[in-house]
């Protein structure tokens, strides 16, 4: 453990010793500090997480840019090159959350940017079907532990009524990527195409490869740690935002807890395993970001407009998820925010399973997707809520619902099939299904979350009045 993670615990147990009272003028001047010095860093990150999604939306572009052609892929070699990321990124993404747990956020997700943004270059040697299958599940390893990283980050800073608006923020950047990303990959194929003998695809890749690298760099020298350990505030503010985090949950008073106590303690927490549900609905639904450029194709779009027509759907997504997050943080609610979300998306996909019309499939196509797109940031603030300490398990927590989720990106890869053209009925009916499902899900969290409030013990534990199997609760329904 690093001499910054221990100051960062110590003082954090040190100011438990007084009593705590609410300051509001003191909290607004916190956390306009706190927001001017930590969004722009995070807009750095924000845009290098742009840039991450464009890495991962790209192979999207970059197949109906001539890679698909170039490298012989199959519907299912194309397939498969997208589900092996996956597999990287649910291998190391618990093990990288418990590493940053311990360690400094200001060097650990810096290092991980400039690693895959390396990686991402290496795109321009790709002249074989099986090097594209390779170098996307070396991404998926080194991408993992970004945005749970990032998410138990911002928790380490934000209260939880604070939390959803600003993590909103951050994931909106994956909607700009879209939206930025087929801009982008438009100009490239009209310019690019054999320049230096490279197809238009590769220099996709290359240009955003050197981009994330510069954007990586820049972050090592301003991204901050903990609020204990910041120089930026003064001993009162200092104290203040550690104990105000105590009181909303967010910071742990349980201290010296081990790697394997603080996995079993999640492992073992039925809470994990809902959200692991949850997230997975969302995820598997999500894999539709990777088929839009496919999608405007099918509905009559061709060469360089099929690009171009993707950023209106993902400027709609933009829109709506900060709308929602913000309206989430404002009522101090999760679930019912999930709920409308996820019925308004159910709803879009049907019509667009069941119009001919293009013109309408388009748009009910963007509103269909934002509804998805809004239910992830919202389970996973959820979860940070919910499962809100210590940290260790809180890491832990996160790591694990976000990389098994993940994992359900591997069969959402495969159902959108080229032989289902042009209306993608497999598709749109396991997304339809998926999202019905999540309206559910969300519904359980709410009643049992509300009927078996986390209750932490001294060791970090979760107290047996808080846990779904104590008889005598179950008695009480």
């Amino acid at each position: 453990m690093s001499k910054e993670t221990f100051t960062h615990h110590e003082l954090a147990s040190a100011q438990i010793m007084t009593p705590f009272i609410e300051n509001a003028e003191l909290e607004k001047r916190i956390l306009r500090k706190v927001d001017l010095r930590l969004i722009p860093p995070l807009f750095i990150m924000l845009t290098k997480f742009f840039l991450q999604d464009l890495d991962r939306n790209n192979i999207g572009n970059a197949k109906e840019a001539g890679m698909q052609k170039d490298l012989q892929l199959s519907s299912s070699d194309y397939s498969l090159a997208l589900s092996i990321f996956f597999v990287g990124y649910l291998l190391l993404e618990v093990p990288s959350n418990m590493i940053l747990s311990r360690t400094r956020p200001s060097l650990y997700l810096p290092s991980l940017m400039l690693i895959w943004g390396c990686l991402v270059i290496a795109y321009v040697g790709v002249n074989s079907k099986e090097a594209l299958i390779g170098l996307r599940f070396c991404l998926g390893l080194v991408e993992a532990g970004f945005f749970p990283g990032v998410l138990l980050f911002m928790s380490n800073w934000y209260k939880k009524t604070e939390l959803a608006r600003r993590f909103s923020i951050f994931y909106c950047a994956s909607l700009v990527s879209g939206a930025v990303g087929g801009l982008i990959a438009g100009l490239i194929v009209d310019h690019m195409q054999n320049r230096g003998s490279l197809p238009a695809w590769k220099w996709l890749f290359l240009i955003e490869g050197v981009l994330t690298i510069g954007c990586a760099i820049i972050a090592m020298f301003i991204l901050p740690d903990f609020p204990a350990t910041t120089k930026w505030l003064t001993d009162e503010e200092r104290e203040y935002a550690i104990r105000r985090l105590e009181e909303d949950n967010n910071s742990s008073e349980v201290q010296g807890i081990t790697h394997l106590q603080s996995f079993l303690f999640a492992v073992r927490d039925w809470r994990t395993w809902l959200f692991v549900v949850a997230q997975s609905l969302c995820t598997c639904a999500g894999t539709i970001t990777y088929f839009i450029p496919t999608l405007m194709a099918s509905l009559g779009y061709a060469g360089n407009k099929i690009q171009y027509m993707t950023i209106p759907i993902y400027c709609v997504a933009l829109v709506v998820v900060l709308i929602c997050c913000f309206s989430s943080d404002m009522q101090n609610e999760r679930p019912k925010h999930i709920m409308v979300m996820a019925f308004i998306s159910t709803i879009s996909l049907i019509i667009v399973a069941a119009v001919e019309n293009p013109k309408a499939r388009y748009v009910f196509l963007a509103f269909g997707a934002a509804g998805i797109w809004c239910c992830s940031p919202m389970t996973l603030s959820y979860l940070s809520n919910i499962i809100c300490r210590p940290m260790e398990k809180r890491a832990v927590s996160i790591g694990i619902v976000n990389a098994l989720a993940n994992l359900s990106s591997i069969y959402g890869s495969y159902i959108w099939p080229s032989s289902s053209a042009p209306k993608y009925i497999p598709g749109f009916s396991v997304s339809i299904a998926l999202m019905a499902c999540c309206i559910a899900s969300a519904f359980t969290l709410m009643v049992l979350t509300k009927k078996y409030p986390y209750e932490l013990t001294k060791d970090g534990g979760v107290n047996e009045s808080a846990q779904f199997t104590k008889a005598d609760k179950i008695g009480e329904v």
